[in-house]
């Protein structure tokens, strides 16, 4: 994710990086040499005139506006509960570290296995929901026999989460803890089987394949039309005015496309590194330790 102080309005016009033009310019382009053909022959396909006017692709504009409308917002939504799950994270993270640090007898070295455990499954996490390979995120912060069982699991954030509350068991049975005590923690393990069950919801529930169809098959036929309807009224200026309305007609979908899939590495998705890092760094620092400056440049590199 692209995240950058707001600009200069005159300097927003001409912003390449983490705009959509760039994925959007060879169909622009495309629908530009057509409108110039339109233009160069005045509507005409074979001696026959295209008999369209601008006042039904005007009430069938306003139209496709709303549902274009709604299919922004509907992804939106899908953004926003996945930022949403991700600060719940977060939040819940430092808990179980506050948690472990305060309640109970602990020594640090039983504590900072336990928030590697936390670090281990934030990671994890990430790397499920966008289709990785954790092996590195985990070998660096887990035991052997730890890495040994999160490797051999599908499902490896659940798996982190039941050697989170061995943990505890652990030291309940060491009486280090009390039964109050240790339900407390499995308050913040429900909460976050709650996080991962909302991050596998969003990425398993896409929005309706047919609806996505429709509209995309939708906006392009509108857009390929549009050149028919103004040649008469506006002539070889016409095919610039094609090309900026196609632009943000198509730009509101190639938008929506890229934002449903929150958890994806395209340049306005979740910053999931940067999150994953932020979380390991707090976590730590309540241990009193300082993560790694550079494994944290390492992670940076690509959000």
């Amino acid at each position: 994710m692209i995240i950058r102080k707001k600009e200069n309005w005159f300097r927003m016009l001409f912003i390449w990086h983490g705009s959509v033009l760039p994925a959007l310019l060879p169909r622009l382009l495309i629908l530009f040499a057509l409108s110039l053909l339109v233009a160069y022959f005045h509507g005409t396909v074979f001696s026959f005139k295209i008999p369209l006017n601008t006042a039904p692709l005007t009430l069938f504009g306003f139209v496709l506006a709303l549902f274009l409308g709604f299919r922004n917002n509907v992804s939106y939504e899908r953004f926003w509960e996945g930022r949403k799950l991700w600060g719940a994270l977060l939040n819940t993270s430092r808990s179980l570290v506050r948690q472990a640090l305060t309640l109970g007898d602990t020594d640090k070295a039983s504590v900072s296995e336990f928030v590697q455990l936390v670090s281990a499954f934030v990671y994890a996490l990430k790397h499920q929901l966008r289709g990785t390979d954790p092996k590195e995120d985990l070998q660096i912060r887990l035991t052997a026999e730890q890495f040994r069982v999160a490797e051999e699991s599908k499902y490896k954030p659940a798996i982190l989460m039941k050697l989170m509350a061995d943990w505890v068991k652990q030291a309940r049975s060491e009486n280090r803890i009390d039964s109050i005590q240790q339900s407390r923690f499995d308050e913040n393990f429900d909460k976050l089987a709650d996080v991962v069950g909302g991050c596998e919801r969003i990425v398993s529930t896409p929005i309706p394949y047919s609806y996505q169809v429709l509209l995309h098959r939708t906006v392009y036929i509108y857009c390929f039309l549009l050149p028919f309807a103004l040649v008469d009224s506006l002539g070889w200026f016409m095919p610039f005015i094609v090309v900026f309305i196609a632009y943000t007609f198509v730009a509101f979908e190639a938008i929506a496309d890229e934002i449903e899939e929150p958890f994806g590495t395209d340049a306005n998705d979740l910053a999931l590194n940067s999150m994953c890092i932020m979380i390991d760094e707090t976590i730590h620092e309540m241990l009193g330790e300082h993560v790694d400056v550079l494994q944290k440049t390492a992670q940076t590199i690509i959000d």
